[in-house]
């Protein structure tokens, strides 16, 4: 009991500390002006963002095959010329 007395007073002096900084007010401020933000983003429709979806996953499997490609290229040539 004593211990969440402790953490309450710990809390609510540093939301007094905050209060009175403008910390606060910064953060809503902060928040309000995201989400204005965000009411002015266009988002995709679920056939567009399923089409990019495709492309991401494309991407990665041609980039990580690339990869052990060449990784195994010069695994060998280290191999065959024991460096």
């Amino acid at each position: 009991m004593i211990t969440l007395l402790i953490w309450a007073v710990i809390v609510g002096i540093a939301f007094a500390y905050c209060w009175r900084k403008g910390y606060l007010l910064q953060l809503t401020d902060y928040v309000r002006q995201t989400r204005e933000e965000l009411r002015k983003c266009t988002w995709p429709t679920w056939d567009e963002l399923k089409g990019s979806t495709v492309v991401v996953t494309i991407s990665i499997v041609l980039l990580g095959g690339f990869t052990v490609l060449i990784d195994q290229v010069f695994f060998r040539l280290f191999i065959f010329f024991k460096l």
